[in-house]
């Protein structure tokens, strides 16, 4: 039996898994609202007595980096390590590796259907791969290709300094870098918070006038789904424009990562933004704003791009890192 887990700063999925015939079959999950709980053993605690069972290995997916088993989560204020998680939990072993690292395991576990595909590539493709997230963060990671599988590793590009890339992305820029008072990461910019402060930028410098009805969100939780919401839906050309800005940022920064681990196997979009927003990463400009590399655009072109679907993508994935490193299946 193994637990996997997919620990994000705003949920935390647990769920176990046997491995049958060479393939893993959930069978129970539950989802807690991370910050309504003091620390990951808490939760850990709850799930164990809510579904007991002789658990053999629990790998969990954290939103944060893992150094020697030990991760300190940039949005929740939780120190982990996998020496406490045992200790607390009463759990045999336990591996934390990062929740990008733990998508990148959970792509070579899916189906087409979990796609879908921005750009298409006919040629067959092989090479490293690169997966980056947009959520409450963003997370990026490879897959290197040895020449006869993947191997799934973790990074952390997405706190990489944010370039603009023309006169409206410098002034943004410069925005943010009063606001957060110095260092402005691409994470500050593509991610949920990231959205939120896009359209902030754009009302603030008089590009748009404010709807009273995302006004009233805009000190919520809920304020970058309004927006995205409200611009897919056409409803409000600020945030039409907010979002433009967003996905253009979003495609520059998957094409830095292409490049970076020249990922001529494929990039992959997941977390939870992008099945969101399909209709607007559809528009040719998200292709258009990934492949302008100058030289490097002919690489670029032939690089497949898809959309995750699954939102279940990165528990798979620590399932499938949990039992590789059992030995009960080969991935």
């Amino acid at each position: 039996m193994i637990l996997a887990g997919d620990i994000g700063g705003t949920s935390t999925r647990l769920a176990q898994f046997n491995v049958v015939d060479g393939n893993l079959n959930r069978l129970s999950m539950e989802v807690y609202p991370s910050r309504d709980h003091s620390n990951l053993s808490e939760i850990l605690r709850i799930y164990c007595k809510q579904h007991p069972a002789d658990i053999a290995l629990a790998c969990l997916g954290i939103a944060a980096p893992v150094d020697k088993g030990v991760a300190r989560t940039p949005n929740l204020p939780w120190h982990v390590s996998e020496a406490e998680l045992q200790r607390d939990s009463g759990l045999s072993q336990v591996r934390l590796i990062n929740d990008l690292e733990a998508n990148a395991w959970g792509i070579g576990g899916l189906g087409e259907d979990d796609f879908c595909v921005l750009n298409e590539v006919h040629e067959k493709v092989s090479g490293n791969q690169a997966v980056i997230s947009a959520g409450t963060g963003l997370g990026e990671a490879g897959l290197y290709w040895d020449g006869y599988s993947y191997h799934p590793f973790a990074c952390e590009g997405g706190h990489a300094d944010f370039a603009p890339c023309n006169e409206l992305q410098v002034e943004l820029l410069a925005y943010l870098n009063r606001i957060n008072g110095g260092h402005v990461s691409f994470e500050r910019v593509v991610s949920g918070p990231g959205l939120k402060s896009i359209y902030e930028f754009l009302r603030d410098t008089g590009r748009g006038v404010e709807l009273p009805r995302i006004a009233e969100k805009m000190d919520t939780n809920e304020a970058s789904a309004a927006i995205s919401e409200a611009a897919i839906a056409h409803a409000c050309p600020l945030c039409e424009q907010a979002l433009d800005l967003f996905v253009s940022v979003y495609a520059a920064e998957a094409g830095n990562l292409a490049l970076k681990l020249k990922a001529t196997g494929g990039v992959y979009l997941g977390g939870g933004i992008a099945p969101k927003i399909l209709p607007a990463l559809r528009r040719p400009e998200f292709i258009e704003a990934f492949i302008a590399k100058g030289r490097m655009q002919s690489l670029l072109e032939r690089i497949p791009v898809k959309v995750v679907l699954n939102p279940d993508t990165a528990l798979l994935g620590s399932a499938r890192c949990a039992a590789s490193m059992t030995g009960l299946l080969h991935v």
